[in-house]
């Protein structure tokens, strides 16, 4: 089935899941949490489902997830993890339709880098990558680098874009980084590359652009080392909780994911992101709204609820998110994403509580409870990650 006009779907893999006590669980294996295979098989199995894109989690301390405080004391979770962008290229070549979007903490590390990674996850994918851009404004992160200090960071800053903090230099910083991301995929033309033995010219010279960038936190000359990747633009995401970050996805992104608690929130956060969107001169170009939910999936509701009281009990205290935690059946869940995805929202971004029976769950029970209603895609409609969000192929913004 293709041309549905249900929700679009993705799932944030983390580890064993995104509960602390998952790796516990019988059918876990965190053993190989640090091998290819894990990963492989988590990202074929969403294929599988023809889900739209996976999202790998990524931090630069130790702790389990985005609100969790510093686990080093702690012997009871899972700590360490795989570099993101790392795991999204070795598990490309082993995949061939979905979208593959690792996290990259921007605050500690420099775009020239992460746009010629990116790139090359583009091409080692053949059109399927994107990224996820995060910021920082932990201690503990902040003394792994000794670069700068961290300024004086509230969140109660993030509801208050005009007001000048430590947490919107943040996230303008990360909308320059993003800014200086785009202009190194452009720095390249389409056709600088032109290979041709006979006259020993492999590249056009007057095709490659010094994209001469400078800023508050950035001064980047360019050109890239890599050719414009295969997107010409790979996705550029966001996790936003309030204003501030708001602003960010939109100046700067092609999908933003948001934290809702019921349907009223997702339509209103749904209107203040298209407000920024406009704000910043977008209004004409898509911009997704992603609902991201936590999800503890079984055949009845209360076997969902017992199984998170089993893992809470192991983890000794009650597992809550930056996100709405759903206990329940997949055909609970395909109502509460259709009913919110009536409010606006574009599609949704799946944290299995537990890996792999909550990601099982949503391929082989949510995923044909959508499609039974008309609302989820039965075949992949195009070969690379902007395709597949209906987003056009961006021209060169260098290019006559």
């Amino acid at each position: 089935m293709t041309g549905v006009s249900g929700p679009r779907l993705a799932v944030a893999l983390e580890g064993a899941g995104w509960h602390p006590a998952a790796w516990r669980e019988p059918d876990a294996r965190p053993a190989e949490l640090f091998t290819a295979g894990y990963w492989t098989d988590l990202v074929r199995e969403a294929e599988a489902a023809k889900l739209d894109f996976v999202t790998f989690e990524d931090f630069l301390s130790l702790r389990t997830d985005s609100r969790a405080e510093t686990v080093e004391d702690r012997d009871d979770v899972v700590q360490g993890r795989l570099d993101a962008v790392l795991i999204a290229s070795r598990v490309a070549p082993l995949t061939s339709r979905i979208g593959l979007v690792p996290t990259t903490v921007v605050t500690h590390t420099e775009p020239f880098h992460l746009s010629k990674a990116i790139a090359t996850l583009d091409y080692v994918s053949s059109g399927r990558a994107g990224v996820r851009v995060q910021v920082s404004g932990r201690e503990d992160e902040y003394r792994h680098f000794g670069r700068r200090e961290p300024g004086a960071f509230h969140l109660p800053d993030s509801a208050e874009p005009d007001r000048p903090s430590a947490l919107a230099d943040l996230f303008d910083e990360a909308a320059d980084y993003v800014e200086v991301l785009r202009r190194l995929w452009d720095s390249w033309e389409d056709d600088a590359e032109i290979r041709d033995v006979a006259t020993g010219r492999f590249v056009d010279r007057e095709k490659l652009h010094y994209i001469d960038f400078t800023g508050r936190w950035f001064s980047v000359k360019g050109p890239s080392i890599t050719p414009r990747p295969p997107q010409g633009q790979p996705l550029v995401t966001a996790l936003a909780h309030a204003a501030v970050p708001y602003r960010l996805a939109g100046r700067s992104t092609d999908l933003v994911y948001v934290t809702p608690s019921d349907r009223a929130g997702a339509a209103a956060i749904v209107a203040d992101v298209h407000a920024e969107q406009e704000r910043a001169g977008r209004a004409g170009e898509t911009l997704h709204v992603f609902g991201d939910l936590v999800v503890f999936l079984d055949e009845t509701a209360q076997a969902a609820a017992d199984r998170k009281a089993r893992l809470d009990e192991l983890a000794g205290a009650e597992y809550a998110s930056d996100a709405k935690v759903f206990t329940g059946t997949p055909a609970e869940l395909a109502d509460l994403l259709l009913d919110w995805h009536s409010a606006g929202l574009s599609g949704f971004r799946l944290r299995p509580g537990a890996l792999p029976h909550d990601l099982t769950a949503i391929t082989r029970g949510l995923v044909p409870e959508l499609r039974g209603r008309g609302a989820f895609r039965g075949e992949y409609e195009a070969d690379t990650l902007r395709g597949l969000l209906g987003l056009p192929r961006p021209a060169n913004r260098y290019a006559a």
